[in-house]
């Protein structure tokens, strides 16, 4: 960056020998001396390195950082050259580039100001990191069969990251208002040399972890870090804390960077979110959601419960419409029908015994009479069990009669067309039973059918008003109205 705001007065490429009493410099003076000083030296530079930490800012300039295994320097290409640039760089890329130096008087920093960039191959980080998950992925560890599934409604939830930052705040205010649930943090760093060894702790930590310890074990971990370079987000590409990962019997998800950002854990965690907010949103089912399914499934059981009811009340309805008005009338026809067999019992039994008895005279007077004498004796045991076993019959009629009393008796007594003593029945003018009070409104004509007879009635604000009686029929029809 230059700035011709300050101008050096004296050489640039030498300064006055030291004597004590010179006068001071000031620091813009020295500063621009050294920017000058670079400039003329360095007017003309070709570097290359591996393309890190860009910034494309709303200015449209550039913003970089080339390094290689030892070094790094910072990069800016203004505006004008990158509309003409052969290649954008790209992080992780391997460039060439062409320019000068120059420094940044206000930060005392120095930095190429590039001019042209051409690809050099891709980064050695990228090559090394293509390699280990090509070796990763050919041991399995990438299989979506291996990965286990989330608990739908965790209990306890851990998080592995750094205590500090909008990170850990936007997880757990995330899940906070979604799903109530116990949170545990395991701190660590999440940048430089020691940040993979730590998270890689931090998992063996929580999946060693029983139900009977101290500290609840998880239902499931989350992984979080925020966006950064590839240098910032390179220790979650280390192959121990890969392997840790996917060994461990917690599900894991990984919230590595931006949606953007792709490290090694993304491949062996059992999920991947695009941020450590969807994090939080993958991890936790909806409360309120859950809450108005249930409300919903309620309402639905509601009614399918009262068209069950509704259904078994009109079924009932139309089989007592095909009951007679009187239980007597329901039993006759198996009671004549007894007495008809009873009747003809009798008579056939002694058709049989004469049919019997001509056949053994004929018999006998081929066969003798010793033998004709022998089969009588048959003949007349095999009557007399006939006989033994006719004699229990009408006990059992017997029964059978008392039962189908009992059941007449029963119908009597539950008949809803006939009040017992103390009871009435209600009718609208039309017939209907009237069954709820709240059918029951102000100047609406009704009768009551009482076990000795009906009164009409007239309903107001204190009750249901007499008007007339008439005497009940000793047999009424059968109602057509609702059992209840």
């Amino acid at each position: 960056m230059s700035d011709d705001s300050y101008v050096f007065e004296g050489p640039a490429d030498a300064l006055p020998p030291r004597r004590e009493n010179d006068a001071p410099q000031t620091v813009s003076e020295l500063a621009f001396a050294l920017k000058r000083t670079l400039e003329d030296r360095f007017g003309h530079v070709r570097l290359r390195g591996e393309v890190s930490k860009i910034n494309r800012h709303a200015s449209g300039h550039v913003y970089l950082t080339l390094k290689d295994d030892k070094a790094a320097i910072d990069g800016v290409i203004w505006k004008g050259s990158v509309r003409g640039l052969g290649i954008q760089p790209e992080t992780g890329m391997e460039v060439i580039v062409t320019g000068k130096i120059t420094s940044y008087p206000a930060r005392s920093t120095y930095q190429i100001v590039i001019e042209t960039v051409e690809a050099a191959g891709a980064g050695a980080l990228l090559a090394r990191l293509e390699a280990l998950k090509t070796q990763l992925r050919d041991e399995g560890l990438f299989d979506p069969a291996r990965k286990v599934p989330l608990p739908g409604h965790p209990a306890v939830i851990g998080v592995i990251t750094s205590p500090t930052g909008a990170v850990i705040r936007d997880v757990l205010h995330r899940i906070a208002e979604r799903w109530p649930c116990r949170v545990i943090v395991w701190p660590v760093v999440v940048q430089g040399d020691a940040a993979a060894a730590q998270v890689a702790a931090a998992v063996r930590g929580f999946d060693a972890l029983g139900q009977g310890s101290a500290v609840p074990r998880p239902d499931l971990v989350i992984v979080a870090r925020g966006g950064g370079s590839v240098e910032d987000l390179w220790p979650f590409n280390d192959e121990a804390l890969a392997r840790t990962v996917a060994a461990a019997r917690i599900p894991v998800i990984s919230a590595v960077g931006h949606e953007t950002d792709t490290t090694l854990i993304d491949f062996v965690s059992d999920r991947r979110a695009p941020t450590p907010t969807g994090a939080a949103e993958i991890a936790t089912p909806v409360l309120a959601d859950l809450i108005a399914a249930l409300a919903e499934l309620g309402g639905r059981a509601a009614r399918a419960s009262g068209r069950i009811v509704e259904d078994r009340r009109t079924r009932l309805r139309g089989a007592a419409r095909g009951l007679p008005s009187r239980a007597d009338d329901l039993l006759a026809l198996p009671r004549q029908r007894l007495d008809q067999a009873g009747l003809r019992l009798g008579a056939g039994l002694e058709r049989n015994r004469a049919v019997h008895e001509r056949r053994a005279a004929a018999v006998g007077a081929r066969l003798g009479p010793h033998l004709l004498e022998r089969a009588l004796e048959r003949r007349r045991a095999r009557l007399d069990a006939m006989a033994l076993r006719l004699e229990a019959f009408p006990p059992t009629l017997a029964r059978r009669g008392e039962a189908l009393s009992a059941l007449s008796r029963a119908l009597v007594t539950l008949d809803p067309a006939r009040p017992k003593p103390g009871f009435a029945r209600v009718e609208a003018a039309d017939g209907a039973w009237l069954t709820s009070a709240a059918a029951l409104t102000p100047g609406l004509r009704v009768r009551l059918v009482m076990p000795d007879g009906t009164a009409g009635a007239t309903v107001d604000s204190s009750g249901p008003r007499v008007a007339a009686a008439t005497p009940r029929p000793r047999r009424a029809e059968p109602d057509q109205g609702a059992l209840f």
